[in-house]
């Protein structure tokens, strides 16, 4: 049996955590370790392990992800001064947990990349 990712341990409620959004296909939850004041991870429920396994069924549930960390950012307060949204796929781009999840990063002046 494949182990569980944390976040299908945080749904399950294994691991207990501030979900700030959920529906059916996504859910999102502040960052243990923010890099900027606003740091919000958007999550599929869907374990994808990474980028690189995304089918053209998953189109839509990328879109959603998207369309949820707009509004995060309007709900924040950092839809008009800016923000950053972000993947991180396998070990060179520091992907610690593979299960694809999209960051959403502001807050603050953010570092150019």
């Amino acid at each position: 049996m494949e182990n569980k990712s944390v976040f299908e341990m945080i749904l399950s409620g294994d691991i207990e955590s501030d979900i700030i959004y959920e529906d059916n296909k996504i859910f999102a939850i502040h960052d243990i370790n923010p890099v900027a004041k606003v740091h919000i991870l958007i999550i599929p429920k869907k374990k994808i392990p990474t980028m690189n396994d995304l089918t053209e069924d998953d189109t839509d549930l990328i879109g959603s992800m998207f369309i949820c960390a707009k509004q995060l950012a309007k709900k924040f307060n950092i839809d008009q001064t800016g923000y950053r949204l972000l993947f991180n796929t396998n070990s060179d781009a520091m992907q610690t947990v593979f299960h694809i999840h999209l960051h959403l990063i502001g807050g603050e002046k953010l570092k150019n990349i």
